[in-house]
């Protein structure tokens, strides 16, 4: 077992095992601190296959999030104000929201990959963020769904023998989604379609001399990228039952980028360190100040620098194995 393997194992043994023993001796906070960072794990987990893997850049993974978020919540609030209850569809249930989250943003990935794949570089970052931006304006100028005010979710996700009510069940199901896409993510990129996203990172004009689109692959990535990161919205939008446009702002997008670099990218625990310590540092400094992003952006910077291969890096000894 190489180091690599081990930290994985032991981080997500830990993130299992922590947070519901601080709920169950009255510290409910942990827990949704461990939601939350759970969550947009799984959202960095996504960004890695497209960025730690596949070489492309996205400023706009965000949209995802909020896409995600607002396929709970629409159908939510138009069931509950909106009198849908005779079209003979629940449209609060978690069997209709979750499926039609990771479809809008799986076909939003679609349309949107196919033009940003034309671009690289600079180009590519632009324009990813470009689409993001107009997303986030076209929410904000929806009054019906709040606008830049937010719209609040009344009523969670209803998953059969699930209540995401209870906050111990809302975690542990966000757990199961987190080792899920890692697992889709470290299959993926450990088969010969993975050998060629990576590949194609490497020397994309080498491995089309090879007779390989690899137009089509990095497009096919970025659309499973896009539908797990809406996974990750339909259970951000359940955790806070509360949606903003400022979800899928490109700030949000350079956080997600932030934890794949700061935990290390192409590695499996890369991301969900990465999330932790984003996360926790964030807690832990602005409980001290109000002007803590500068301390936690020169310990950012001072990681990248320094830390190569990011916390996983530094962790494991820069050891092979994922």
């Amino acid at each position: 077992m190489t180091r690599r393997t081990l930290l994985t194992l032991v981080t997500m043994g830990l993130l299992a095992v922590l947070p519901p023993v601080f709920y169950l001796t009255g510290n409910p906070f942990y827990l949704d601190l461990a939601t939350r960072l759970t969550i947009l794990a799984i959202a960095a987990v996504s960004l890695n296959l497209i960025l730690g893997y596949g070489g492309l850049v996205s400023f706009g993974h965000a949209a995802y999030l909020g896409l995600g978020a607002y396929a709970v919540g629409i159908p939510a609030h138009h069931w509950l104000y909106g009198g849908l209850e005779g079209i003979g569809l629940n449209t609060t249930s978690g069997l209709v929201q979750i499926p039609l989250a990771v479809a809008v943003c799986a076909l939003f990935a679609l349309v949107t990959g196919a033009i940003c794949l034309r671009t690289k570089g600079v180009y590519f970052i632009m324009i990813t963020m470009a689409f993001a931006q107009m997303v986030y304006y076209a929410i904000v100028s929806i009054e019906e769904y709040g606008g830049d005010d937010g719209l609040v979710i009344d009523s969670r996700s209803e998953l059969p023998g699930i209540s995401l009510d209870d906050p111990l069940q809302l975690f542990a199901l966000s757990y199961v989604g987190l080792v899920v896409a890692m697992g889709l993510v470290r299959m993926i990129v450990n088969s010969r379609f993975g050998m060629v996203l990576q590949g194609a990172k490497g020397n994309n004009e080498r491995v089309v001399m090879l007779g390989l689109n690899t137009y089509a692959f990095r497009l096919t990535a970025y659309v499973v990228s896009g539908a797990i990161a809406g996974f990750a919205g339909a259970l951000l939008g359940n955790f806070t039952t509360f949606i903003s446009p400022e979800m899928m702002d490109w700030t949000r997008s350079g956080e997600l980028m932030f934890m794949v670099i700061l935990g290390g990218a192409t590695t499996s625990a890369g991301p969900v360190l990465g999330a932790a310590a984003f996360i926790l540092l964030e807690e832990a400094l602005s409980s001290l100040t109000v002007y803590w992003h500068l301390p936690f952006g020169l310990l950012l910077i001072a990681v990248v620098l320094f830390g190569k291969g990011g916390l996983v890096g530094l962790l494991s000894r820069r050891e092979g194995g994922k």
